[in-house]
């Protein structure tokens, strides 16, 4: 059963020697990656967006 010793220990590890940060910081830090992810989709929207626009172009000539 070292499976299930591996799991107990694992829970004990992660109780007792991990430094977790606090619940506000946690939020914080949410909010952040939330903010760049919206940021860096609308970047690749806008980026797509052109690329399509300069191959529609491009096709139309042929």
């Amino acid at each position: 059963m070292k499976v299930i010793q591996y799991i107990k220990d694992s829970f004990v590890e992660l109780n007792t020697k991990m430094t977790w940060i606090s619940w506000t910081e946690a939020q914080k830090s949410t909010v952040v990656v939330a903010i760049f992810t919206i940021i860096f989709a609308l970047a690749v929207f806008i980026v797509d967006e052109v690329f399509k626009g300069v191959l529609v172009k491009y096709y139309e000539l042929f």
